[in-house]
């Protein structure tokens, strides 16, 4: 075990995520007298609302996944590591993560949690195994291979149902993921696939948008939903509302009607982009400092983003739950900036309780449906209602805008040239998958479950620290192990020298 940070004399502010909260947080301290260290499960800094286009084939994943390190090499007082953060004791203000079998400790002055949230399957993770979600660059390449894969096993069936069935396409969740998603699907399959195979007709490929809900993207109002759903429908979208998924399996998914029937869908490739839970780190954050949580698992966080008795512990992003403040990378940049800002207040002096409370600028919201067409809507100052349009010029707005938030020059400049070819030809210069995309899910689930085993039984976890993510994922539900073999050893033999109390 390693103890990092360890004989420094600098405030410690230790930041978890490399999401949006964590590195524009850490980016904003570095002019601060401060070491920070940022600790991540992955390496790289993913921009999260652009990975329908890496599943698609528009954008490679190195366009909007940078290596971390790389972006803060010239941040001397920053330091990054690499590990899946297991605990946090809020008493002792150590952090300690998990990369293999090393097990490293982080003490902390400030701290901000910036862990973002995983797939939600509302309590039904085996659902994960058939319908992959859209939150890291392994969900987005695999599920390239399912959409690419569905059509190369099509192209070799001889039976009319199951080339029906590879080629309906489910997307569960009409929020701006899933009608993005289901938009390049249709385009994909009508345009750039177009003539490619010789036993089937791609353009004759079904793409189904499901929600439960009763409109397609509700946060935007009926006026911008409506228009997203005509659009899509005018691309063969077919969108099913008021339509609940209560069950899958390899070959399609059971919906429960708003009536109480139920109807079956027969799709091979579904994805699941209908909710998010948070990071588990939430959970502990509770039980230590008493801090309620939301249904979805988020914190909430005071006005100044602390939480109760631990005035330097802040919570941004996706974790935080503060009214008003929506689930999108704005909410994640402005929160983790206005923790860095406020730790460097204190340490000129200024006190914990005179901070003024975090208010969210909101910049609008947007999302794109196919090339060349787009929704948006922009608050403007002075007035109640926003700002609200569609097609060309609000798809433009869209790429502009998200362009300015891709991290690097080279980034930026290969993302133009690739939605350049997409955009302006049918072609998508993405398109490559392999078998390992696909099944990679199944057999790191394995592994993991095969170590979980291996610990149990050398004695370094109890059967009841074993839980699951909400993908399935076998991970340690109390994540400081209850019993290590080695300690037990040591404190029955320390016993056995002690003498009898008289």
């Amino acid at each position: 075990m390693s103890d990092k940070t360890a004989g420094s004399t600098r405030h410690r502010v230790v930041v978890i995520g490399s999401g949006f909260g964590g590195l524009f947080s850490t980016q904003r301290l570095r002019k601060a007298d401060v070491d920070v260290t940022l600790i991540a499960r992955t390496t790289h800094h993913l921009f999260q609302p652009m990975l329908y286009q890496v599943a698609t084939g528009i954008i490679s994943e190195g366009e909007i996944a940078p290596a971390t390190r790389v972006i803060l090499r010239k941040q001397a007082n920053a330091q990054v590591l690499m590990g899946n953060v297991e605990s946090i004791d809020l008493e002792k203000k150590v952090v300690t993560s998990r990369l293999l079998e090393r097990i490293t400790e982080t003490p902390f002055d400030s701290l901000i949690i910036a862990a973002g949230a995983d797939q939600s399957y509302f309590g039904n993770d085996h659902f994960a195994q058939f319908a992959p979600g859209m939150k890291t660059i392994d969900d987005a390449l695999e599920l390239r291979g399912r959409i690419l894969g569905a059509f190369e096993q099509a192209e070799l069936s001889d039976d009319p149902e199951e080339r029906a069935r590879l080629l309906t396409f489910v997307v569960v969740g009409a929020g701006p993921t899933g009608v993005e998603l289901a938009g390049q699907i249709a385009e994909m399959s009508d345009k750039t696939l177009k003539g490619t195979f010789r036993n089937i007709d791609s353009t004759e490929a079904k793409v189904i948008l499901l929600d439960a809900a009763p409109a397609v993207l509700p946060p935007m109002g009926p006026n911008l939903g409506g228009k997203a759903a005509k659009r899509l429908e005018s691309m063969g979208v077919e969108i099913q509302l008021n339509a609940m998924v209560v069950d899958l399996d390899y070959d399609g998914l059971l919906v429960k009607e708003k009536d109480g029937s139920t109807r079956r869908i027969e799709s091979q490739c579904k994805v699941w982009s209908a909710g998010v839970a948070a990071s588990p780190l939430g959970k502990q954050l509770a039980e230590q400092s008493g801090v309620e949580l939301d249904r979805a698992g988020r914190v909430k966080v005071l006005p100044d983003l602390s939480i109760p008795g631990n005035p330097n512990v802040f919570v941004v992003g996706d974790m935080m739950s503060v009214e008003d403040v929506p689930g999108m990378a704005q909410g994640a940049i402005q929160g983790g900036r206005y923790a860095a800002d406020a730790i460097k207040a204190e340490l000129k002096g200024a006190r914990p309780e005179d901070r003024e409370p975090f208010k969210y600028w909101d910049k609008g919201s947007m999302a794109t449906i196919s090339k060349f067409s787009a929704v948006m809507s922009v608050p403007v100052p002075g007035f109640k209602k926003n700002l609200e349009t569609e097609g060309f010029f609000a798809w433009l707005g869209w790429l502009l805008l998200h362009l300015v938030y891709i991290v690097g020059f080279r980034s930026r400049l290969n993302t133009i040239v690739d939605w350049s070819f997409a955009f302006l030809t049918k072609g998508r210069s993405q398109l490559t998958i392999t078998e390992q995309q696909v099944l990679a899910r199944n057999a790191l689930d394995h592994l993991a479950q095969i170590d979980l085993d291996r610990r149990k039984e050398a004695g370094e976890l109890l059967p009841d620290d074993v839980a699951e993510t909400p993908s399935g994922k076998p991970v340690l539900s109390d994540p400081t192990p209850k019993v290590r073999k080695a300690e037990a050893e040591d404190s029955d033999a320390e016993a056995k020298s002690k003498p009898a109390a008289s």
